[in-house]
């Protein structure tokens, strides 16, 4: 069974991978984890949606429109803990 730390690090590098194959990034593995997707224009109000897509497909949760927020969505490392946080 993996460690609460091992999943975030597991999701984060399937967020990661998925951010670097669906949006345009010079050096995915430069993206630092704390790192504003919106503002460093990696993702825009389009991506946000296709992030969510593939945060429930991907893990199998359901984002509320009341967890639409930039702690939850806006960052790799605030991806994966919303993840977690879900799946708990």
């Amino acid at each position: 069974m993996l460690t609460t730390k091992d999943r975030v690090e597991t999701y984060k590098d399937q967020i990661r991978a998925f951010l670097a194959s669906n949006f345009y990034i010079a050096d995915a593995d430069a993206l630092q984890s704390e790192t504003s997707l919106l503002d460093q224009g990696v993702v825009d109000s389009t991506g946000v949606l296709e992030v969510i897509g593939f945060i429930e497909e991907t893990f199998g949760i359901t984002v509320e429109d009341s967890e639409l927020l930039p702690e939850n969505l806006d960052s790799i490392q605030g991806i994966a803990q919303y993840i977690i946080s879900k799946k708990n």
